[in-house]
């Protein structure tokens, strides 16, 4: 009687206040995901801002003069590359939670011993690892075509995180709300997409007329591009410790409320 006792005894907790081995086997899953189909992950992203960048360049041509005192060409390929940066994080969180409750599979993670939080970061971060090979795959490619210049590797890796991160736990709260795969179109087509558009990616908002200047400069999307792209060029629309505080502030933010939804099991519990 004793040794049943003893054998079915409750283990003890064997990992600390944080489950790194689960987050770490859950990171790993999730970086596996995209890697297993880099060429619609990795490569696809690429090509789209290739064909934006040639297109571009063969439309305007080199009459278009410079933009923030760099020709219009080395100013558009950081803001193309951002905003790939910026998309493939939300696409890559927000279809991970979107498919796992499609599927079933996100029940495994639920009875899985890992708190909310842990899920959540998981999850954001390796949306950001996503979003960091696809804007280091980029730069290399960009740079056999045009002239690419970085004046700060500290911006461009600051900049790079903070808005992979906002958009990964973006994605994530996006994921759990959405039920099918048109409410998450949905979500990409009207807000994500246009918000990256409209973000100072094509142009300097200093063109535009003082009421759009000012809504460009409440746009979160607009600091992340700008940012990223001062790390090349040198020179910002905006400001760029501004830029850092506010993106600082709301990756905290998005990701408290991605921790919130999942912890109450919004829309994952039945």
């Amino acid at each position: 009687m004793v040794e049943l006792e003893k054998k079915y005894e409750i283990g003890v907790k064997r990992f600390g206040f944080i489950n790194w081995i689960g987050v770490w086997t859950l990171y790993k899953k999730e970086t596996l995901r995209f890697i297993n189909v880099w060429i619609q992950t990795l490569f696809s992203p690429l090509i789209t801002s290739l064909l934006f960048l040639f297109v571009l360049s063969l439309a305007i041509g080199n009459d278009r003069g410079n933009v923030l005192e760099v020709p219009f060409i080395n100013f558009l390929a950081p803001g193309l590359i951002a905003m790939s940066v910026v998309q493939q994080a939300f696409s890559h969180s927000s279809s991970s939670i979107m498919i796992g409750k499609i599927q079933g599979t996100i029940f495994d993670t639920i009875s899985a011993p890992l708190s909310a939080g842990e899920v959540v970061t998981a999850t954001v971060l390796a949306a950001c690892s996503r979003s960091v090979i696809i804007a280091s795959i980029s730069i290399i490619v960009f740079s056999f075509i045009i002239d690419i210049t970085i004046t700060s590797f500290t911006h461009i890796i600051i900049f790079t995180f903070l808005s992979s991160f906002i958009l990964g736990a973006a994605g994530f709260i996006a994921g759990l709300w959405a039920e099918k795969f048109d409410h998450m179109a949905t979500v990409t087509n009207f807000l994500i997409v246009p918000l990256s558009f409209l973000s100072g990616t094509f142009y300097s908002i200093d063109r535009l007329p003082l009421i759009l200047h000012t809504i460009s400069e409440l746009n979160p999307f607009f600091y992340m591009i700008d940012g990223f792209r001062y790390g090349f060029i040198g020179t910002a629309d905006g400001s760029v410790i501004y830029g850092v505080t506010y993106l600082a502030i709301l990756s905290f933010i998005i990701w408290f409320i991605a921790y919130l939804l999942y912890k109450r099991g919004y829309k994952i519990k039945f």
